[in-house]
C-alpha cells in the first residue's frame, strides 16, 4: 500500500492497524482492492462526512502477511479483529474489487453484524485480474496500459496514479504477495455462499468494467437473496473514482433507505 497520497496526514496508527477515520455519524468501512490506495476512495472521504457518516477506512496488509497466509479469508480476520478494535455498533461495509470480496466473506461469517455491504467491482464469482498475463515488472509503458483498462475513460490513468502501481509492481516481495492474493481469490469462488448471505447488498456497477464485467454483477443480483442493483454508464472497475458524484448519490440514497 502506497500511503504518499493526499490523505497520508490523517492515518491513525493504532496497534496493528493503519486507517482513516473522518467525520460522525452512523459508520461505513472502506475496504480497497489488490492495487488500490486510500486516494481511491478520495471522494468517499470528502462527501459522506457531510451527510452525517463516519467514514473508516484500513490499510488491508495485503503486503504483511505470511505468504502462506496472503489470502482473502486472512484479510476477512483482519477486518475483524479491526472492527472489534474500535467496537463499531450499526455499521456499512463497502468494497470494491478485492476489498467486496473481503466484506462478502465477512458477512458470511459474521450475519447481522454488518447492517449493510455494498459492492462495487467486487470479486468473489469471477476477475479477469491480471488480464490473463503475468505482470511485466520494469516495463512502464505495459504497467501504464494496463492501469487504464481498469477504467471506462484512460484519463483517470493519472501519472500519479501509474507510478503507484510501477512502483509496486516493481517490488519482488509486494508482486509475489499480489500474484498469492489474486490466485486465493480466484480460487476462493463464493458461488455457493451467496444465497446465505442475507445481509442487504447494494450493486455499483460500471456498465464498461473490463475486470468484473457486468455479468458478475448481474450473477451476484441473482444469487444474493436482498440486492439492489444500480448501473453506472461510461465506467469502468472504479465507479467511486469514474463517477463519483452518481457513485455517492446512489451510495447515500441506498444507505438513507436501510437505515430507516
Amino acid at each position: 500500500m502506497n500511503k504518499k497520497s493526499i490523505l497520508s496526514s490523517k492515518i491513525i496508527k493504532e496497534k496493528k492497524f493503519e486507517y482513516i477515520d473522518s467525520g460522525e455519524g452512523t459508520p461505513i468501512v472502506l475496504l480497497h482492492g489488490l492495487m488500490g490506495s486510500l486516494s481511491n476512495f478520495k471522494s468517499c472521504i470528502q462527501s459522506l462526512p457531510k451527510k452525517g457518516y463516519r467514514v473508516i477506512l484500513p490499510i488491508l496488509p495485503i503486503y504483511d502477511l505470511p505468504l502462506l497466509k496472503t489470502n482473502a479469508r486472512q484479510l476477512s480476520l483482519f477486518v475483524e479483529k479491526f472492527i472489534t478494535h474500535l467496537d463499531l455498533a450499526d455499521f456499512f461495509l463497502l468494497g470494491n474489487s478485492l476489498g467486496g470480496h473481503v466484506g462478502l466473506i465477512y458477512c458470511k461469517n459474521n450475519p447481522n453484524k454488518a447492517k449493510g455491504l455494498i459492492l462495487t467491482g467486487s470479486s468473489g464469482l469471477y476477475e479477469n485480474a491480471l488480464g490473463g498475463s503475468f505482470p511485466k515488472r520494469g516495463d512502464y509503458n505495459y504497467i501504464k496500459n494496463k492501469t487504464e483498462e481498469v477504467f471506462y475513460d484512460p484519463k483517470h490513468a493519472t501519472k500519479e496514479l501509474v507510478d503507484e502501481v510501477f512502483e509496486t509492481i516493481n517490488s519482488r516481495k509486494k508482486l509475489i504477495k499480489i500474484l498469492a492474493m489474486a490466485k486465493s481469490a480466484m480460487r476462493h469462488n463464493m458461488k455457493q455462499d451467496l444465497s446465505n448471505i442475507h445481509t442487504p447488498t447494494c450493486l455499483i456497477w460500471g456498465k464498461n468494467d473490463k475486470i468484473t464485467p457486468p455479468e458478475v454483477a448481474i450473477d451476484f443480483d441473482k444469487l444474493m437473496p436482498n440486492t439492489n442493483l444500480y448501473w453506472l454508464e461510461e465506467c469502468g472497475h472504479a465507479p467511486m473514482m469514474e463517477q463519483s458524484q452518481q457513485f455517492n448519490e446512489i451510495l447515500y440514497n441506498w444507505t438513507e433507505k436501510i437505515k430507516t
